[in-house]
């Protein structure tokens, strides 16, 4: 997502803001090809922003809300893991075309709360595994009488490697590659910030983390194809400390998600 489509999106009350890339990871090369990085676009075919996001089907790629709110209308997806070479991005090359949709209930002045969306494609693409959904409520398990469980995530996405503040702005890293990171649990169904609709992961150079490019890509549960949560929003402008990701447990995201799979 561009630096104009975040400075949007700032929420002075939490100091959270829409996150988009995987900082500290490594190169995911044909690790995930179901996970993809979509160029939305408005009304008349323009680029809007960028985000990453998962296959969960032949014809539907899971996302961010504020990765598919308006103004746009449909979305490009590139599934290669180096869209940084391809020629003609972000006008062609790319993989899929689609329509995208926002969960009903999302709110851009509290993003966060059902921060949900999906491209419908129009045509299928076929891979030999898709991002899954996980089993209703199945991560208040991860929430224990003496605190959390050790538990890792493998977050995926395309975008900002490295961030810095803005007298440092030149020494970024933003180029559109599949990375990998793998970290850790840090604040689950916690009264006021996470509530039950999100949870806080590690975002540091032990583990990795997400950064701004990334807003809608996967949280795999562990090393599985379970999509925990998508990628959602960060804490400060340097994507340091923690990243936010939108829980798809619950029963607002799953049912709505069914129904474009049903």
């Amino acid at each position: 997502m561009g630096v104009a489509t975040l400075a949007a999106g700032l929420l002075a009350a939490l100091s959270a803001a829409p996150a988009n890339a995987v900082t500290d990871g490594a190169l995911d090369g044909d690790g995930h090809p179901y996970v993809g990085l979509m160029v939305a676009r408005d009304a008349s075919g323009a680029p809007l922003w960028r985000c990453s996001g998962t296959l969960i089907s032949a014809n539907v790629y899971l996302t961010a809300g504020h990765c598919t709110e308006a103004p746009a209308k449909s979305a490009v997806i590139y599934f290669a893991a180096d869209v940084q070479s391809l020629a003609g991005y972000p006008n062609s090359g790319y993989d899929a075309t689609g329509t995208t949709y926002t969960h009903p209930d999302y709110n851009p002045d509290a993003f966060f709360v059902r921060d949900l969306g999906v491209v419908v494609l129009d045509k299928p693409v076929d891979k030999v595994t898709y991002g899954a959904l996980p089993r209703l409520d199945s991560l208040d398990a991860l929430k224990t009488k003496r605190g959390l469980t050790k538990q890792t995530f493998t977050s995926v996405g395309y975008g900002l490697q490295k961030s810095f503040p803005d007298a440092a702005a030149w020494k970024e890293s933003a180029l559109k590659i599949r990375m990998v990171a793998t970290p850790r649990l840090i604040q689950l169904n916690a009264p006021g910030f996470t509530g039950d609709f999100s949870m806080l992961l590690s975002n540091n150079a032990n583990t990795g983390g997400t950064c701004f490019g990334d807003s809608g890509g996967p949280n795999f549960l562990g090393n599985t194809n379970v999509v925990a949560g998508v990628t959602s929003f960060g804490m400060n402008s340097t994507c340091g400390g923690t990243g936010g990701v939108f829980r798809m447990d619950r029963s607002w995201a799953l049912d709505w998600v069914n129904t474009f799979l049903g």
